[in-house]
């Protein structure tokens, strides 16, 4: 009996490794990841649409949208998911900060002369 006695705390004593071990990989693996920078910002609303909207919307191809008052919200929606058209742009590619500035830049603009 003795002998069995001493093959259960064995067991027990490399499952308790096994536990401690797991556990604290996982803890280790738990730690927060920092969110990567961008390595690019958009100085306001107005560069965004003059370097990337101004292409489509100034040249006749995409419907004029300064001077219409659009709301904001409508905006950055179909900047985002796109409409017809109209290609989506992904955060990485306007981030959301640079989408709320170009939504408020835009649909407070007056119209082209």
């Amino acid at each position: 009996m003795c002998g069995m006695t001493t093959g259960r705390n064995s067991s027990r004593f490399v499952l308790a490794a096994v536990v401690a071990i797991g556990i604290a990989a996982g803890v280790a693996g738990a730690a927060p990841e920092e969110a990567p920078r961008p390595s690019f910002a958009w100085k306001d609303g107005a560069e965004v649409y003059a370097k990337i909207c101004a292409l489509c919307h100034e040249t006749g191809v995409g419907p004029t949208l300064r001077g219409r008052g659009l709301d904001p919200t409508y905006i950055q929606l179909i900047v985002r998911h796109g409409n017809r058209a109209m290609p989506a742009f992904r955060a990485s590619e306007i981030d959301d900060l640079s989408l709320e500035k170009l939504a408020e830049y835009v649909s407070k603009a007056e119209a082209t002369k």
